[in-house]
């Protein structure tokens, strides 16, 4: 018993610890997958591998640098073995879960241990006071909580960071974060009971720990920082780069079905003189020649269209969508008046019906079979904007969130919504989308060039 009260301070940290691998085991979950089984063999084998090292480091001086630096094998290790998806998706999610719970918990605990010893040495006159160890269960305890409320926020605000991405942009990220936990727990090495930076006495004990934990307060905020950014920079650089791609090989398609449109114009045009040429290989039962002649002709034709919009561009690519939801059984109404004075370039139109028609398609094909799937469009000028809203069906166990809903890895999740905002803004509209009841609604409003008042009270 007297051997265990040794380590009663350890043990005393162990809920908090707890609660530190609920949270992670959370966050894996939602970004990875697990089953109920390997769930909870992650939580107990991490926490007897965090109790375990503890002690350890605590009986052997000599230990404490290889429990310090194993921490970090063994909950990659954890989360490799237990989680599932992408080898490189499960590294990166422990290298974020250890750079999170590392920092917030020393910087927290360095911070509450400047306060509490400012607060015993100025308000109760103690000249050298020393936290203790179960002052340092207090403040240890107290990081904890916070790098708590530190994972919960992250698995809000890295669903992007977790969508579709290759592996390389996962190790891409991982590698700095693991390089930022190793050089943080090197400089742990040189800290003892608190202490780091030392005054030969000349400054006595107090001066040495306030000191001391201001440097860990200030290390910790600066790799925090480096970590957000470096994490949320690469993200953003990466959507900018799919952004633009995708906006590229969209102009490069919609230039190909206007041409597409224009042959089939011509082709229309000289319908009567193909109808006379035709009349005559038949009068002379040269069926090769005819089937040969309606070849051509069929290569170069694109069906009767009977979305006509005022833009031949995007007569052309409504065409196109129309026909693949009639080959998927997806009910299309299609009302769209693109007027004459309209100034939005033809192919920012098809920028914006193209992303908005693809998403809607994709969330009519993953319903259930036999489930009504419809896509409704309406655009039309409204006093001096231009008005478009796209209602589709879509299965109601989905979820819509900051331009992102949980359709699975896709690779340009979430690229099409950017790229309308980005087409809708630099018009200077407002832009608007939600789901309920098993319906999205997707509302764009852009002003004329004409248009001086408030574009939110046009209509």
């Amino acid at each position: 018993m007297k051997q265990l009260s040794v380590y009663a301070d350890i043990l005393s940290i162990v809920p908090f610890y707890m609660g530190v691998l609920w949270a992670a085991d959370k966050f894996c979950k939602k970004f990875l997958g697990v089953s109920k089984r390997k769930e909870q063999l992650f939580l107990i084998f991490a926490c007897c591998i965090w109790l375990f090292r503890n002690i350890l480091g605590r009986m052997y001086s000599g230990m404490y640098s290889f429990s310090l630096f194993s921490n970090s094998v063994f909950f990659v290790g954890l989360v490799l073995l237990l989680f599932r998806s992408e080898r490189e998706k499960r590294i990166l999610a422990a290298s974020i879960l250890m750079a999170a719970v590392r920092l917030v918990s020393e910087f927290c605990a360095s911070f509450l241990s400047c306060l509490a010893l400012f607060f015993m040495h100025t308000v109760k006159k103690i000249p050298e006071p020393v936290l203790g160890d179960w002052g340092d269960v207090l403040v240890s305890g107290a990081g904890y909580c916070f790098a708590i409320f530190a994972v919960y926020w992250l698995s809000k605000h890295l669903e992007p960071v977790f969508c579709g991405r290759r592996g390389n942009w996962y190790i891409i990220l991982a590698v700095p974060l693991l390089v930022i936990v190793t050089v943080y727990d090197a400089a742990s090495l040189s800290a003892s009971n608190g202490i780091m930076v030392r005054s030969a006495g000349g400054m006595g004990l107090y001066y040495d720990q306030i000191f001391s934990h201001c440097e860990f307060l200030v290390l910790s905020l600066l790799f925090m920082a480096a970590a957000g950014f470096y994490v949320f920079g690469m993200n953003r650089i990466y959507l900018e780069q799919e952004k633009n791609g995708r906006y590229h090989s969209q102009i490069a398609v919609y230039k190909m079905l206007a041409e597409q449109y224009r042959q089939s114009e011509r082709l229309r045009h000289d319908m009567k003189n193909h109808i006379i040429v035709l009349s005559a290989l038949s009068r002379n039962k040269e069926w090769e020649k005819i089937e040969n002649y309606l070849r051509n002709m069929e290569d170069i034709a694109l069906d009767a269209l009977e979305d006509v919009t005022g833009n031949k561009a995007v007569d052309a690519l409504l065409h196109q969508k129309r026909k693949r939801a009639e080959e998927e059984n997806i009910q299309w109404e299609c009302d769209v008046q693109i007027p004459g004075e309209c100034c939005i370039d033809e192919f920012d139109l098809c920028v914006l019906f193209g992303n908005i028609l693809d998403n809607a398609l994709e969330a009519c094909g993953r319903m259930q079979e036999g489930e009504c799937r419809f896509i409704n469009i309406q655009a039309k000028a409204v006093k001096k904007c231009f008005l478009i809203e796209v209602k589709n069906s879509m299965d109601r166990t989905e979820k819509f969130t900051e331009g992102f809903t949980n359709k699975g890895n896709s690779r340009e999740h979430g690229i099409g919504l950017l790229n309308t905002g980005d087409v809708v803004h630099g018009y200077n509209g407002v832009m608007n989308a939600e789901a309920k009841h098993g319906i999205f609604i997707m509302s764009i409003l852009m002003p004329f060039p004409d248009a001086a008042y408030d574009i939110k009270t046009s209509v």
